[in-house]
């Protein structure tokens, strides 16, 4: 007997949660999987380049997918200031549903992936444990907007949203403005480098406020499960991997894992001190037969700088996913460490 599969529609396919997603999707045996980036695909899946800032060019491009059943959404446009960030990140949204949504009668769910901005962690100190309940804050915020966009749109229709809530995201991805993980292995790389201990580089206050994180792998589960579930429709999800840590804890032994020593915390801005490395990572690439360029590794500078500046306690209440029968769960230190396994094997890192 077959089975009816189902077509998802992946925007921000080349991204740190998209990548991981689309490799997800593929695995299972009811589904088929369409990657959009601005930037080729791998070659492992079907892959339109479409540039969601130009409504003409989703509209010629995605009018022949009338197959889609699923939307996820991961796409990001970074920009300096939070007011900024709107206009490119809601209108690459609208653009999509405005592009799929006409052509594609069998649509039954679009996936919306967001983060705490939405409860104001970038802002400064919040309440936590965050829960999905929580009140909303002053604008501008283009998470709450995008959700607010789903929300009309979908109402009086067959198919429904979820909005889904990672904390920071491990994930592989290269050339990703907010990959944490990537960050901490590349500084730990050049500190070995230059003979240097691992200094944790935020304010004082971060290396001991509680905090959390979201492996690419069970966000991508997480994310699926809230698409294609019975009680999950129109709703939205904290998804972390369920437990906190503190950097005085965890950076010793990230330390530990390079090889180094730590010395007291000393802060610093990465994306200024690390402007200048991209001669010493070429010599590094060339000694240790890495195959990224610099500029592959050093996009997230100013990310981890953001986070490393979180002097107050980051984490949500992720009871509402339990509730509503997702339980996966991921060690956070087992996580990092299997990540630069991973940068070690492919060459990314020494």
């Amino acid at each position: 007997m077959s089975t009816a599969r189902n077509l998802a529609l992946v925007a921000g396919a080349n991204g740190i949660i998209g990548r991981t997603l689309v490799d997800h999707l593929a695995r299972q045996e009811d589904w088929d999987v369409v990657g959009l980036s601005r930037r080729p695909g791998d070659g492992k899946t079907r892959h339109l380049a479409v540039d969601l800032l130009d409504p003409a060019d989703a509209r010629a491009k995605l009018s022949g997918l009338t197959g889609v059943t699923h939307v996820f959404y991961a796409a990001y446009q970074d920009k300096p200031t939070w007011a900024e960030l709107v206009p490119p990140n809601l209108g690459m949204l609208t653009t999509l549903v405005d592009a799929v949504e006409p052509v594609a009668p069998g649509l039954r769910h679009v996936s919306l992936m967001q983060g705490y901005k939405v409860y104001g962690a970038h802002l400064g100190p919040f309440k936590t444990p965050a829960r999905e309940t929580d009140a909303g804050h002053m604008p501008p915020e283009f998470n709450v907007d995008q959700q607010q966009f789903l929300e009309h749109r979908q109402a009086g229709k067959a198919w429904t949203w979820s909005a889904i809530r990672p904390s920071v995201v491990g994930g592989t991805a290269l050339g990703n403005p907010m990959n944490l993980a990537l960050a901490i292995a590349v500084y730990a790389s050049i500190s070995k480098q230059l003979g240097l201990p691992l200094r944790f580089p935020g304010k004082p206050g971060a290396y001991d406020s509680l905090l959390e994180m979201t492996d690419s792998g069970l966000l991508a589960k997480a994310t699926v499960w809230a698409a294609t579930g019975d009680r999950t429709g129109n709703e939205a999800f904290n998804i972390a991997n369920g437990d906190l840590f503190r950097w005085r804890e965890l950076w010793p032994k990230i330390a530990a894992y390079f090889g180094l020593e730590t010395a007291p915390p000393l802060p610093m801005s990465l994306e200024v001190a690390m402007a200048d490395k991209a001669p010493l990572w070429t010599s590094m690439a060339e000694k240790h037969g890495l195959g990224v360029s610099y500029a592959d590794v050093s996009a997230s500078w100013r990310f981890a700088d953001f986070v490393f500046s979180w002097d107050y306690d980051v984490f949500a209440d992720t009871s509402k996913s339990r509730r509503h029968g997702f339980h996966e769960y991921v060690s956070t230190e087992e996580m990092l460490f299997g990540l630069f396994d991973r940068f070690r094997a492919e060459g990314v890192i020494p």
